[in-house]
């Protein structure tokens, strides 16, 4: 299972794109702006999409997904997600207002895309792969994954703060090697991070005691500009832990 990063920051600007991940070549964990890494034959390789939530820097470029593979595709891109995050989709962005219903493009029966709800703990399976729906805690419903191959794991928190159900989740099973996370402020700006429904690291090193696995850790989400100042409390927080920065373009093998 090959995961390419196309995109993990909190912003964008040269060099950065928000939220997505491509497994192996057919699959989207969320559809920020670092889906314009992607060429358009990679694009029209994706049979897959699986959406975190419905904030814009995860799903800004599933409209042009869509324009772009039109007729491209031999089949529906399904887009798995939150009932609550397909329900917003539907009603803000494939309105035929902001953006054309790719849902009944090119017809209802042959869309491009097939919209299919996903629930916490809910399992699809892929093949050899598995991707678990977990519960996570932000300002509008959000679910973090847990893939699986068989031979390897890692788990995605989507956007959170403190919680307990996904690190439960994460529990329930007997290992985890990989664990990317969302730290969206650094310590001063705790307050907003509380308001916001994010991670500081303050925040995070405490519901990482919950944790019984000891993966390696990369931090995703930061603010731009505020990347450097979140590694290095989570370093003074965390010296016995295996963490780093996330940045666009990094692979990792499972």
């Amino acid at each position: 299972m090959d995961v390419r990063v196309l995109g993990s920051s909190g912003g964008v600007g040269t060099g950065k794109g928000t939220m997505s991940l491509l497994v192996d070549d057919d699959i989207l964990i969320d559809a920020g702006t670092g889906v314009a890494q992607l060429s358009v034959h990679e694009l029209s390789r994706l049979r897959h999409v699986f959406l975190t939530h419905s904030h814009l820097d995860h799903i800004a470029y599933l409209p042009l997904l869509g324009d772009t593979v039109f007729g491209l595709v031999p089949e529906p891109i399904r887009v798995y997600a939150l009932p609550e995050t397909l329900n917003a989709l539907r009603q803000h962005i494939f309105n035929g207002i902001i953006w054309p219903d790719f849902t009944r493009i090119p017809s209802k029966q042959e869309p491009v895309f097939r919209f299919q709800p996903l629930l916490p703990g809910e399992v699809c399976q892929l093949g050899v792969r598995s991707v678990e729906a977990v519960r996570v805690n932000h300002s509008v419903p959000c679910i973090g994954y847990r893939v699986a191959n068989g031979s390897g794991a890692f788990a995605i928190s989507g956007d959170t703060t403190c919680n307990n159900s996904f690190w439960e989740a994460l529990n329930a099973h007997s290992s985890l090697d990989i664990l990317l996370v969302e730290t969206a402020f650094s310590n001063k700006d705790e307050q907003l991070a509380h308001i916001a429904h994010h991670y500081c690291p303050r925040l995070l090193a405490a519901d990482l005691d919950k944790l019984r696995h000891r993966p390696r850790i990369y931090i995703i989400h930061a603010k731009p500009g505020e990347e450097s100042a979140i590694l290095r409390e989570y370093r003074e927080l965390l010296a016995d832990r295996d963490i780093s920065s996330l940045a666009g373009g990094v692979h990792f093998t499972l």
